[in-house]
């Protein structure tokens, strides 16, 4: 699925929609060079389970934890990761492994000791937009990826394969 996000605001509202189709649970690596998004997205996701506050870049703590309505949240930020075994010391393995949504900025870093994704959404610059482009990586990416096809809202930012956007 690839999606054009006009600006911040459609950025966050996608972000939405994606966590309600998420359904509190799921791994999702976010990738894309700085300043393409992720959190931006990150910040719309928790906002599908009612988080209405500042949404920072856990780049040093490497992690945000959320308790939102009964689903835990895991943000991930290994942009400053030195060593993949370094989310061992922050008991990344129990956290990952606890049902619960993580999302995962970054997730490169941290190759070969993470968990395969649900879903990879890259981000990219698109002029003063950005284009994501979502890939299932398991039963549950597929069935995310169909609930959001099914949304009347993302259709809105849909690109049909010749490159247009699909209204």
């Amino acid at each position: 699925m690839q999606l054009r996000l006009d600006d911040e605001q459609s950025q966050v509202a996608f972000g939405e929609c994606l966590g309600r189709a998420l359904a509190g649970q799921g791994h999702v690596h976010l990738t894309g060079e700085l300043g393409a998004g992720k959190t931006t997205l990150s910040r719309g996701i928790l906002r599908a389970y009612g988080h209405r506050g500042a949404v920072k870049s856990p780049t040093y703590t490497l992690l945000e934890p959320y308790e939102l309505d009964g689903v835990r949240v895991h943000h991930f930020d290994l942009y400053r990761l030195g060593d993949p075994e370094e989310l061992e010391f922050i008991g990344g393995r129990d956290l990952l492994g606890e049902d619960a949504l993580c999302m995962i900025e970054w997730p490169e870093r941290g190759q070969g000791w993470l968990p395969a994704p649900d879903l990879e959404v890259l981000l990219r610059l698109a002029g003063s937009g950005r284009e994501a482009t979502l890939v299932a990586r398991s039963d549950h990416g597929r069935a995310v990826l169909e609930r959001l096809a099914a949304m009347p809202a993302v259709a809105d930012w849909n690109i049909n394969r010749e490159g247009g956007v699909a209204r």
